[in-house]
């Protein structure tokens, strides 16, 4: 999945620093770019001598348009302070945090490869019905470890967010990446990205009623293709891409995950959003039931996820991830963009607010759909 580097590293300045500051690390290096990665440019490092493989996630070049993305130095602290605080949870090493943007242009951070499988498709395609299943329950019980991680037990985590009020933050900080992105100009043409239709409207909704709040560490972008499978058994080995990471609902990582469920039925949102069909029901042998994954995550959680919570979740999932999509066609604009398909996402955004929409005439109209806390 490496292969030409679109966003050039200074290979000999990234050697010296190394040299000096991480021997565990074998010299000379060899480089190349993964593919994936749409905030923060991804590379592969080989060494020469002993082949041992390595990982470095870099911020993109030039001037960044939000502050709050990007974050590969906060990616790098909740990496470290989770393997200190659960054993049990699959999360990469982590080698070293260069904050020196003179190195290799922007700060960055090294991580140890993971040898696995890593699946675009949350359908999982080429595996067999009883590992598709393994596969998704493993990807389900990794999610609840994480949220059973108490961050008030452990100093390093404490200070990665705040303990309630997640989703009224969520919906300021939202707002104002919205705007941000909606003004950025295309670099050539001048043309700006635009504002996400009916969002800011989107918004007031979230703002009225909202699920009972609860806290945890959470991911912030939990779903298949952040995960990193065992190369021939049906289970997680890693969770990947860490830097929206906080202290939040837990409902935001399940909605998150479980979202390719509820884009599947509907036809124009699959396809703006380029999920897979094999969500559809029985399209995939194997595959559990959106019910059966959010028993999985209760039983192991403990937490009993009501019906309107997973509505309420979804709706302003599409929403979120309508930014993001968002903020992919800014940084296209920008050319800051890392991943090699970045320039098919701004034709979804607007479907997916859409959808959110759809969710929340449908299932959250009803008298007492969610409890204000």
């Amino acid at each position: 999945m490496a292969g030409p580097i679109r966003h050039p590293i200074p290979l000999d300045s990234l050697t010296d620093y190394l040299r000096n500051n991480v021997p565990k690390i074998d010299l000379p290096l060899t480089i190349q770019q993964f593919g994936y990665g749409q905030s923060n440019p991804t590379y592969l490092l080989t060494s020469t001598s002993t082949g041992a493989k390595y990982v470095l996630r870099k911020k993109p070049p030039g001037k960044l348009l939000s502050k709050t993305a990007h974050q590969v130095e906060r990616e790098y602290k909740v990496l470290k302070a989770l393997s200190e605080a659960a054993q049990d949870l699959p999360v990469p090493k982590v080698y070293c945090l260069c904050e020196d943007a003179e190195v290799v242009g922007s700060a960055f951070y090294i991580m140890e490869f993971l040898d696995g499988r890593i699946f675009e498709d949350p359908a999982l395609p080429g595996v067999t019905p009883v590992e598709r299943m393994a596969m998704w329950r493993s990807a389900i019980l990794t999610l609840a470890r994480l949220h059973k991680i108490r961050p008030e037990e452990h100093a390093a985590l404490k200070s990665f967010g705040k303990p309630s009020g997640f989703y009224w933050r969520q919906i300021r900080t939202l707002s104002a990446i919205e705007a941000a992105q909606a003004a950025t100009k295309d670099v050539e043409t001048g043309v700006e990205v635009g504002k996400i239709p009916r969002f800011d409207e989107a918004m007031k909704f979230f703002s009225t009623t909202q699920p009972k709040d609860r806290s945890a560490v959470i991911h912030g972008d939990y779903k298949i293709d952040n995960l990193v499978f065992h190369k021939t058994k049906p289970r997680v080995i890693g969770v990947l891409d860490w830097e929206l990471s906080t202290i939040g609902h837990p409902l935001s990582d399940v909605s998150n995950l479980l979202s390719p469920y509820q884009l599947a039925l509907d036809t124009d949102a699959s396809v703006m959003a380029g999920e897979s069909k094999g969500f559809l029901p029985g399209a995939t042998a194997g595959l559990p039931s959106r019910q059966q994954a959010i028993e999985w995550y209760g039983q192991a959680s403990g937490w009993n996820v009501l019906p309107s919570e997973m509505y309420w979740g979804d709706a302003f999932g599409f929403c979120r991830n309508s930014v993001i999509a968002q903020g992919i066609t800014a940084r296209v604009a920008r050319r800051q963009a890392s991943s090699a398909k970045a320039g098919m996402y701004g034709e979804r955004t607007p479907s997916l607010v859409a959808l959110a929409w759809r969710y929340a005439f449908i299932h959250l109209s009803l008298p007492n759909a969610c409890v204000l806390d």
